[in-house]
């Protein structure tokens, strides 16, 4: 079967020519969430080097758990090192996703975006 080139989230990914839709496509999915950067109390454990791990956090008067961490990255913008969490948790019975980030100077939670 001949295979087709197809870009998909920003990979490159082989479909097969045969392939009747798209959910075959192995990838990472694009989702669209909101920037809303909003200062949120937190729940965290440390492991032995100092890394935080967010277990669950309140923002505007729910709280919720953190179920599930795809993804921790650091970056550091004008000088200041931030702690990037991609997280998934259920949410009201909706499976949402969302990234924390944790101010390392100030030791400060963030809800980036939603």
């Amino acid at each position: 079967m001949p295979t087709i080139n197809a870009q998909c989230a920003g990979t490159n990914s082989y479909i097969l020519a045969d392939v009747p839709s798209a959910s075959r496509v192995i990838g990472r999915s694009a989702v669209r969430m909101k920037v809303i950067m909003a200062p949120i109390e937190m729940i965290a454990w440390f492991d032995i080097p100092g890394t935080p791990r967010p277990i669950r956090f309140r923002h505007d008067g729910n709280v919720v758990k953190v179920e599930l961490i795809k993804r921790i990255s650091e970056e550091k913008i004008a000088g200041n090192r931030m702690k990037v969490y991609e997280c998934q948790s259920e949410v009201h019975g909706l499976m949402k996703h969302f990234q924390l980030k944790y101010e390392v100077n100030t030791c400060k939670w963030f809800l980036y975006k939603i």
